[in-house]
């Protein structure tokens, strides 16, 4: 197990939930949320997300982000190195303030069970 600490974007939630595929990434990550599987972390701006999570405060993230709306996860991303965020938000990927951060919920399942993506 690695020591990652996770960043799970809203949208990799709502796609497990509605996803018909127990196999499918996003509902992988989202039964692990669940189940304590893996740290995660959450800001307090999305207190319905903290079952089995970290939720943090952090200060506001000042950098260039893609999209002012999810300013909350880079400031998540940004108050833990060992923090990642998970997105399938392809725009948040290309956009990354930090590349290296950000991973697709496939390449954050790769990284819990200890393989490369």
């Amino acid at each position: 197990m690695t020591a990652a600490r996770l960043v799970i974007d809203t949208n990799v939630v709502v796609s497990g939930l509605i996803t018909a595929d127990p196999r499918a990434a996003t509902a992988q990550v989202l039964d692990g949320m669940l189940a304590a599987r893996f740290p995660y972390l959450v800001s307090a701006e999305l207190p319905q997300l903290a079952l089995n999570a970290a939720v943090r405060e952090p200060p506001p993230f000042l950098g260039h982000v893609p999209d002012a709306g999810d300013r909350h996860l880079w400031a998540l991303v940004a108050s833990d190195r060992a923090a990642v965020l998970v997105t399938g938000d392809g725009a948040l990927r290309r956009g990354s303030p930090e590349p290296e951060r950000v991973l697709s919920p496939r390449q954050a399942l790769s990284l819990l069970s200890g393989h490369s993506a």
